[in-house]
């Protein structure tokens, strides 16, 4: 009993939140908020635990404002196999050293998460020294999106839905729709958060751990998919009253079998690391008394979106099987939408 009970506790709090399950970017990344804040020590967890549901529920808040807002897109992704090969020794680690080296505008054009994961982290230290309970909230909520989109190998690869290897939608299938089938019965128990002493580095340890399982998710879904004909890979659900192409629970359940617990490695591997960027920011803040705010029960206002800037989601593709692209370099300058738009605001400084 006494193993059971906190297990049984912990999981009412993950999967009592009135959100419908989705995908990584719903399902999976309210869920990672919502556990990280049971990786806290008792100094931090009363100030996260009464604010849970915010910070669960504006997880996605980066993936709405990726319609919306110019500069997003490229905080969610970095295509690392632009730069040529594991380990990627000839990309500067520090911001100003990559942009001398690449420029900017490349950089930006080929995702920036690790930088933008250390941007954030350096603000929520802020957030914390000043006490500002909106701004800890939202930069908190913020920051744990991004980590754990930088745990997706497919947010590590220009090839980032198969479309360059005739594997068209399976972005949706690694993050969204296995999770929505078995996600339920991962282990979500990863231990205390723990200090992190050099952020930047630990948000490019992540990428590269991602993106060293890219082979992997992509090889697999092919010779899968050679032996599944098409009216068992797929399936059609309804869907708010509209009849939907998914893939079918048979070949999700083989392809998850394939992958031998992969995806469940990557979400407790995400829980772990936003609950030690949380903690570390605390802690280089000097360890602020959170229980002070306690009763200030302001949390950031709902953010404003100008649908005038609606940029395409990059993963946003039809299921089926294209046809890989005859020319890269080709590929590389069509202008789709890997190619984020720079934003005229604050850029993403490195330690």
């Amino acid at each position: 009993m006494k193993r059971i009970l906190p297990a049984t506790i912990l999981l009412f709090f993950l999967f009592s939140s009135g959100q419908k399950a989705f995908a990584w970017g719903f399902w999976a990344h309210q869920r990672i908020n919502r556990l990280a804040v049971f990786t806290l020590p008792p100094e931090m967890l009363p100030f996260f635990k009464k604010h849970i549901e915010y910070l669960t529920e504006h997880a996605v808040d980066p993936d709405h404002r990726r319609y919306a807002v110019e500069g997003e897109a490229e905080r969610h992704y970095i295509d690392l196999d632009r730069y040529g090969e594991i380990p990627f020794e000839n990309v500067p680690r520090k911001w100003k050293e990559a942009v001398a080296k690449f420029t900017e505008d490349s950089l930006r054009k080929h995702g920036i998460v690790p930088w933008h994961i250390s941007l954030d982290y350096y603000r929520l230290v802020d957030a914390f020294k000043s006490k500002d309970v909106r701004r800890i909230l939202k930069v908190a909520a913020d920051l744990g999106h991004y980590i754990a989109d930088s745990h997706v190998p497919l947010h590590t690869t220009e090839n980032y839905n198969g479309q360059l290897t005739g594997q068209r939608g399976i972005h949706g299938l690694w993050e969204s729709r296995i999770p929505e089938y078995v996600g339920l019965e991962y282990d979500y128990f990863v231990g205390q958060a723990t200090y992190i002493e050099h952020p930047l580095d630990e948000a490019w340890k992540t990428v590269l751990e991602s993106h060293a399982a890219v082979d992997s998710v992509l090889e697999f879904e092919r010779d899968l998919t050679s032996d599944f004909p098409s009216d068992r890979k797929y399936s059609f659900e309804n869907r708010n009253s509209i009849l939907v192409k998914v893939y079918s629970r048979e070949f999700c359940d083989a392809y998850s079998k394939l992958l031998n617990g992969m995806i469940e490695r990557r979400i407790r591997a995400s829980v772990s690391r936003v609950g030690n960027f949380w903690y570390s920011a605390w802690v280089e803040a000097g360890q602020p008394d959170l229980k002070s705010l306690l009763n200030d029960g302001k949390e950031p206002e709902e953010e404003k979106m100008d649908p005038k800037l609606k940029i395409q989601d990059r993963e946003a593709q039809d299921l089926g099987d294209a046809e890989p692209w005859k020319n890269k370099e080709e590929h590389a300058g069509c202008g789709h939408t890997c190619q984020a738009i720079k934003p005229s605001g604050e850029l993403p400084l490195a330690e």
